[in-house]
């Protein structure tokens, strides 16, 4: 019971960061809290039924989320090299700028 409470609470820490955080590296942490503590209740509830799938469930859930942070750690560097920032609002407007551009033209 106190890996299911802990999930809850990473899950928790991780909504708020996402919610609260404007920088692309911090979403990106809260992200990474918030498949941590699903993975966690994961394997907690899947070893609690008994059920010997508990290690092959983490094995999955790691490599999954290794390959998406991979992912995401590329796009990040990727937007951060085009805009020069990693400030989600300023992104966002210097995005709306180039399309108003494009417009124009």
């Amino acid at each position: 019971m106190d890996f299911v409470i802990l999930s809850l609470v990473m899950l928790a820490l991780g909504i708020y960061g996402l919610l609260t955080n404007r920088d692309l590296l911090k979403v990106f942490i809260s992200i990474e809290l918030i498949a941590i503590a699903a993975t966690l209740n994961f394997v907690t509830l899947s070893s609690a039924a008994g059920v010997g799938l508990g290690q092959a469930f983490l094995v999955l859930a790691f490599s999954t989320d290794t390959a998406v942070s991979a992912v995401i750690l590329a796009l990040l560097v990727i937007v951060s090299r085009k805009y020069g920032t990693g400030d989600i609002r300023q992104i966002l407007k210097m995005e709306s700028k180039d399309e108003s551009e494009a417009e124009k033209q």
